[in-house]
């Protein structure tokens, strides 16, 4: 039987962590073999002497000092005074636990080993959607899935996206409107296209990169303004059919800004407790954005679309696509109201992380 491809056997990997059996990544400078803290299986009293957490988890845990300053975004590696069981993981992980358990130590950052291996730990269970927590080489250890940290990027290699299928689907916002759907070998997640109006080239589109949103695009959330922006990128869309033009809605399978539905959740309790939404994901261990965006250069690429007119009020989209090959002929402005549910959330958007509004 042939050996699994690079990208199956991340596949295999990301199955194994959300399963909560081990894993084992080799890098360039070592092989790290690991148990996820949030899913792994208590196999008789499993423990591991160090726990590997994320750079933004480490300063919560004000291991920050105590790192390689010459790598400030690496991963950590802590040790405790007594070894860390799952449980004790878990609590150390998950930042919900933090008022409760208020961050009992004292701990250790060690050297970091196989540092290459750890970042793609971190890399992998941001595509598991768990807790970025691991504890490392675990007693009993069980049988471990087997991967490399340049498999991961074999895995997220946008070029291996394709469309699937397409067909015409009438919408609330116009009738005369095409979905495509892509979706790339060994992912399960499909991304889908909205094509609104006639395509051609004497025009250049109005194109919208939106990420999924459940709670705010399905159940009317008011804590975000995706929903809203949503509904008014395709009325915007239908608009410039109507006048001769076209649109691209791309809706790109990334909950949370790329953390996922169960992490953005866990934001929003830190949200209850005062914190925005930069810093709820940071004491989650998680990147304050974490979005694909190859993929959607990726898409356009697929559909024929090299010039766009980009509706979005964030600087930072305009220039990764244009990085990724997509000429951005224009940025046109996307902002709504606010309500009381989401203004903080605003604010911290404008605040924060570039957005102009």
């Amino acid at each position: 039987m042939a050996a699994p491809s690079p990208s199956r056997r991340t596949a295999q990997a990301v199955d194994a962590l959300r399963h909560g059996w081990p894993v084992r990544i080799a890098g360039g400078d070592g092989t790290l073999c690991l148990l996820a803290a949030e899913t792994g299986h208590d196999a008789g009293g499993t423990c591991a002497d160090r726990l590997l957490v994320s750079a933004a988890r480490a300063a919560t845990l004000k291991l920050i000092n105590q790192k390689d300053a010459a790598v400030p975004d690496a991963p950590a590696l802590i040790r405790a005074a007594e070894p860390f069981t799952l449980q004790a993981a878990r609590q150390l992980s998950d930042p919900s636990r933090d008022l409760a358990n208020p961050l009992a130590g004292p701990f250790r950052a060690q050297p970091l080993e196989a540092a290459e291996a750890a970042k793609a730990a971190m890399a992998l269970a941001r595509i598991a959607g768990i807790l970025p927590a691991f504890l490392v080489a675990p007693e009993p250890a069980g049988e471990a899935v087997e991967l490399s940290a340049g498999d991961i990027a074999a895995f997220e290699d946008p070029a291996r996206l394709s469309v699937q299928a397409r067909a015409h689907l009438p919408t609330r916002a116009a009738e005369s409107a095409e979905i495509v759907a892509f979706r790339a070998p060994d992912d399960l997640r499909e991304h889908v296209a909205l094509v609104i109006g006639s395509q051609t080239a004497e025009r250049v589109p109005l194109v919208r990169l939106h990420s999924e949103c459940l709670t705010g695009d399905v159940l009317g959330s008011l804590k975000c303004d995706c929903g809203p922006q949503l509904d008014a990128a395709l009325a915007a869309m239908a608009q410039e059919a109507a006048q001769g033009g076209w649109g691209v809605l791309l809706y790109l399978r990334q909950e949370g800004r790329g953390i996922g539905l169960i992490n953005k959740l866990r934001a929003y309790r830190l949200q209850d407790q005062g914190f925005d939404t930069v810093d709820a994901n940071n004491r989650l261990g998680l990147p304050t954005d974490a979005r694909d965006f190859p993929v959607a250069a990726r898409m356009l690429e697929l559909l024929g679309v090299r010039r766009i007119r980009l509706l979005t009020n964030n600087p930072m989209k305009v220039d990764t696509l244009a990085g990724l090959g997509i000429e951005v002929a224009e940025r046109v402005p996307h902002a709504l109201p606010s309500n009381p549910h989401n203004a903080r959330y605003l604010d911290t958007k404008r605040d924060r992380t570039g957005h102009l509004l």
